[in-house]
């Protein structure tokens, strides 16, 4: 008997090979570039390509989008692994390129996971998009701007793709069925509840869905089922794997949004990208140090609680580990997500930082030096300093604390929201009393 539905020694070609669409009707997703008037779609029916790169998720159709340009323009597709290729193919596809050349035909040079490539690599292409030789186009899941050449980039063009819609995959999903000979001849059918699932799992990737549906064929045939169901395809798709690249694209943005969403008052946002990020394999401790910088950058004095409850959130989840601590860490980000904001320190400790970066090593005033030696107090250290808790209310009025090419300066300005609005208040009625005292002292 037949183990595998796919399983043909020596002629074993996976489904989502043979399944690759061949012409622009065939082509699912990306409508915001191959829609009607949409920009590359114009290009590729000028049949005029210049170099560009595809920057997406995997599983969003780089390899096959690039292929239909190629068959599109009439120029012969050549194609490279960053992964797997070096200098050496690099230069066998370019006297390929050549050859074509002479002959009067277009090459397309395919370059897959472009950014693996270092910077002598990546310029070794250079001469070659500029003179015409191949029409360039590169392939990257991270962002061009940060992993690619900037001479690269400036000869090419960045096109964006996106995750498959969940419905989109779904339908895909189904109509595998009636377009796959093998499938036909053994009237294999997926349930809709099914198919609805296996879209989800696959998480915006085309060929992950496609891997999926092969799977699932194979286990249906050796139990002898002719319609694969929600208990069959959870069987093959127990553990999902999001899209979530630690430390690349995706990891970024998802971090950005929870601090957002943290900073926006939004505690679903932020509970959502948090369990995400957790979904994805994302270290908690990388979290919760992210999450102490909120409650000091976003929240600051508005409420001083935020800090706290961060740092105990931190504790809580070294001692008890997963999955007990992540319930913490939790409550730490929807308490600074609903806690009132303020970035005031923030700001002054940016301030403070760029002024000291970009000014003279002011002196300290003399009254603000210690002087614990009789030469000290010879000097005048420490004489005019007035002990606050000798003042007024501990208040020594008209006191400066700047050095004096600087004494005018404010960094802090609190908010007038939650705690820093009484913060706010005594400040207010310190620089007044300030303001008295410098009155009396030079009025005549």
């Amino acid at each position: 008997m037949q183990d595998s539905l796919f399983e043909k020694p020596g002629s074993y070609e996976p489904l989502a090979s043979r399944l690759r669409p061949t012409s622009l009707q065939d082509y699912i997703g990306q409508e915001h570039l191959l829609g009607e008037d949409k920009a590359l779609r114009k290009v590729i029916e000028s049949g005029q390509l210049h170099s560009m790169i595809f920057w997406g998720p995997p599983g969003v159709g780089k390899t096959t989008l690039a292929k239909l340009l190629a068959n599109y323009a009439k120029a012969e597709f050549l194609a490279l692994s960053a992964v797997m290729d070096g200098v050496k193919e690099i230069r066998a596809c370019i006297d390929q390129a050549k050859y074509f050349q002479q002959q009067g035909k277009t090459s397309l040079l395919f370059v897959d996971e472009v950014h693996r490539f270092n910077k002598s690599q990546q310029d070794a292409f250079l001469p070659f998009v500029e003179n015409g030789t191949v029409i360039f186009i590169g392939a990257t899941t991270e962002n061009p701007s940060f992993e690619l050449n900037s001479a690269l980039l400036s000869r090419a063009r960045v096109y964006k793709l996106r995750g498959i819609n969940e419905q989109t995959l779904k339908a895909l999903i189904e109509s595998v069925f009636s377009r796959d000979a093998l499938l036909q001849q053994h009237e294999l059918k997926i349930d809709a509840e099914a198919a609805l699932f296996l879209a989800r799992v696959s998480d915006g990737d085309a060929r992950r869905a496609l891997n999926l549906v092969e799977m699932a064929s194979d286990l249906a045939l050796a139990e002898n089922q002719n319609i694969i169901q929600m208990n069959l395809v959870k069987e093959i798709a127990q553990e999902s794997v999001r899209q979530f690249d630690k430390g690349g694209d995706i990891f970024y943005e998802q971090i950005s949004a929870l601090h957002k969403s943290v900073r926006g008052s939004s505690p679903d946002g932020a509970l959502y990208w948090y369990v995400r990020m957790l979904d994805g394999g994302c270290d908690p401790l990388y979290i919760i140090r992210r999450v102490v910088r909120m409650a000091s950058e976003d929240i600051g004095n508005a409420d001083p609680r935020g800090l706290q409850i961060s740092m105990d959130a931190w504790q809580a989840f070294e001692r008890l580990g997963s999955p007990e601590g992540e319930l913490a860490i939790a409550q730490a980000i929807v308490y600074l997500a609903s806690a009132a904001k303020s970035n005031a320190v923030y700001t002054a400790y940016n301030q403070a930082t760029e002024l000291v970066r970009n000014s003279a090593s002011y002196e300290v005033p003399d009254h603000l030096r210690n002087a614990p030696t009789s030469l000290l107090k010879e000097q005048g250290y420490g004489q005019e300093y007035r002990y606050a808790h000798d003042e007024d209310q501990a208040y020594a009025a008209g006191e400066n604390y700047l050095p004096e090419q600087i004494n005018q300066q404010v960094f802090y300005k609190p908010v007038e929201r939650g705690l820093e609005l009484k913060i706010k208040n005594k400040l207010d009625y310190l620089a007044n009393l300030d303001r008295v005292s410098l009155n009396k002292r030079y009025s005549p």
